[in-house]
């Protein structure tokens, strides 16, 4: 995935300081003089992969248009422990109104770039490559999918509209239309979208066999055991892409990729994520 669009990224820091600033910060108001200036510090407390530096500095930007907000690193370094990542310099309010909510974007963003270059390493020396998949958090898919793109992995379909992809129970329901019902509905979609790549998720050998029959271009193989896995790949013998979907984890991944598939989807990327520890060290007196 491309970089984040500009005005996307100001929407999201607006909606996320909307939510958590409401009103104003009734504690920073209070208890923080207005003309008082301040330094801060973003740093890692952990090794990962950086990402969300640009969400960081849009939500600083629209808490205080005079605040320097400056990054250290790009989105997609590996840094250690102690790295400084962003450097504020401006009034302390604007700093601390900002906070949790540009934290909050760098951990969660940071978190899915660092697990996916997990993935990404562990199936080095294979063809595999890693995809995500649209188990994502609602509204987020975008910026989730761009966190993924960030730690090397590869951005499946972004949603319903992009490819056709034929699930378990689009099959049951295509079943009780007839055995035609598959390669007809491939049909209408090369038809009526001729550029959305045909995927077509398969439980067995047999589904294989039924999904190449069909013309897939792509055959996810859902749930199978690596020997399947591995029969199966040799059954398409090229014919179409194999993506091994369902149950993967990075202690299994490298036996997977080591079937010969071409792509593993792996649901954990977006949805189970763990933050990645920063933390935000204010200093008073701007230089």
């Amino acid at each position: 995935m491309n970089a984040l669009p500009a005005e996307y990224i100001r929407q999201l820091a607006r909606a996320a300081l909307a939510e958590d600033v409401g009103a104003g910060d009734i504690t920073t108001n209070a208890a923080v003089p207005a003309d008082m200036s301040a330094q801060a510090a973003m740093v890692a407390r952990e090794p990962c992969v950086v990402a969300g530096l640009p969400l960081v500095v849009a939500v600083f930007g629209e808490c205080d248009p005079r605040l320097r907000v400056e990054p250290l690193v790009a989105d997609g370094a590996r840094v250690t422990p102690a790295t400084t990542v962003c450097r504020l310099t401006g009034l302390a309010r604007g700093i601390l109104i900002g906070e949790r909510t540009a934290l909050n974007f760098l951990q969660r963003l940071s978190g899915v770039a660092t697990l996916t270059a997990e993935f990404v390493a562990a199936v080095v020396g294979t063809r595999a490559v890693i995809l995500d998949t649209r188990k994502t958090t609602p509204t987020l898919r975008r910026l989730e999918k761009y966190a993924v793109a960030v730690g090397g992995g590869v951005n499946h379909r972004l949603g319903l509209y992009d490819a056709m992809m034929v699930k378990d129970n689009h099959r049951a329901i295509l079943a009780r239309l007839g055995p035609a019902a598959l390669a007809e509905a491939v049909a209408r979609v090369r038809r009526d979208h001729p550029r959305a790549p045909v995927i077509i998720e398969a439980d067995s050998l047999s589904d294989v066999e039924a999904a190449l029959a069909a013309g897939a271009d792509q055959i996810l193989l859902d749930n199978m055991a690596c020997d399947e896995m591995r029969e199966a790949v040799a059954l398409v013998a090229g014919r179409a892409r194999t993506e091994a979907s369902g149950g993967v984890r990075l202690d299994n991944v490298a036996e997977i990729a080591a079937t010969g598939v071409d792509y593993i989807s792996v649901g954990a990327l977006t949805h189970s994520p763990r933050a990645i520890d920063f933390s935000l060290e204010i200093a008073m007196g701007a230089e």
